[in-house]
């Protein structure tokens, strides 16, 4: 079974969206699991989603196409697709992977989805899960820091948003705790409960809880209840 990558649609304009579906229509792997009429419902979808590629029209009411990437910390593959070609060049600089000049041509179209196709397919091979030892860069509003995996020791759900314990600081990215469930390696964080993944290595004591539940004392100080559900896992992960 062929890889499928989740795709949306961003466009003010239905008969617009439609054409792009229509376009898709022979290549099943890209499934669109979203349409946008403005850059603030794109926003919400590519945050609760884990979107592979969108299909951006630059000129939208009150917030652009390029305007919206500039808000976004997580970005998806970008093919513009615009009534307009004096973008291509601010385009290519944002790297998109192509450019569309409506209205659409199936074989211009079918010749993008052969390049987007060979690019997402590269990017699975080279994405691993992030190592223990590695250093990340997390944007935080303006401020950016570098690090080090085994340095956080708690994830927290904020809605949109996950907050990241490392050392004594704390920083807010947009991503969501399952976005990072993923990437995290798994042999090191466990999800304990809906809204928190931990680092095992600050586990300090484990203590049986009400309920079949486990309560975790971490090194840091701070106690963390793990939820039945997740305590049954974390037994058995950690042959108890």
């Amino acid at each position: 079974m062929s890889k499928k990558y989740k795709t949306i649609i961003i466009d003010d304009e239905r008969l617009a969206r439609q054409e792009v579906k229509r376009a898709l229509k022979p290549f099943p792997e890209f499934e669109v699991v979203g349409e946008a009429s403005n850059a603030e419902e794109a926003k919400s979808l590519i945050s609760s989603l884990n979107i592979d590629i969108m299909f951006l029209d630059i000129h939208m009411p009150e917030t652009s196409g390029l305007q919206l990437l500039e808000e976004l910390t997580i970005i998806p593959e970008v093919v513009f697709t615009t009534a307009y070609d004096q973008y291509a060049v601010k385009a290519f600089e944002l790297d998109a992977l192509d450019y569309l000049v409506k209205p659409l041509r199936q074989e211009r179209f079918n010749k993008m989805i052969e390049k987007v196709k060979k690019i997402l397919s590269e990017k699975d091979k080279n994405q691993t899960p992030v190592s223990i030892h590695q250093k990340v860069f997390i944007k935080d509003k303006e401020n950016f820091h570098l690090i080090q995996v085994r340095d956080i020791w708690l994830l927290e759900s904020m809605e949109n948003y996950a907050r990241i314990y490392y050392g004594t600081h704390t920083v807010l990215i947009k991503k969501s705790l399952n976005l990072l469930e993923e990437i995290l390696p798994s042999q090191q964080f466990f999800r304990i409960n809906r809204k928190q993944i931990i680092n095992i290595d600050y586990i300090e004591k484990i203590h049986p809880h009400f309920k079949n539940k486990l309560q975790l004392v971490f090194k840091t100080g701070e106690t963390f209840e793990v939820s039945s559900r997740q305590s049954a896992k974390f037994k058995n992960w950690i042959s108890l």
